[in-house]
């Protein structure tokens, strides 16, 4: 059963909307259900690239906890 939806998007992106479904002629309606399939399907999580070239970047390395930092920070700027 279809549901209708409202979105409220930048008007540059709405015009886009407009050309690309002309171009690839499907409805605007079709390519956000399409987008959202898509996204509840993924079986895995993908990080975005800034993300993966961080992960695991403190693995194998001591970080000391919340307490710790705020001691050693204060220790530094007492001085």
């Amino acid at each position: 059963m279809n549901r209708k939806l409202t979105l409220s998007i930048d008007s540059g992106i709405a015009d886009f909307a407009h050309v690309f479904s002309r171009k690839i002629n499907k409805p605007i309606s079709k390519i956000f259900e399409d987008y959202f399939i898509g996204l509840k399907e993924q079986k895995t999580t993908t990080l975005p690239k800034d993300f993966k070239e961080l992960y695991g970047i403190f693995e194998g390395i001591n970080v000391p906890d919340k307490k710790e930092l705020r001691r050693m920070f204060h220790e530094k700027n007492s001085n």
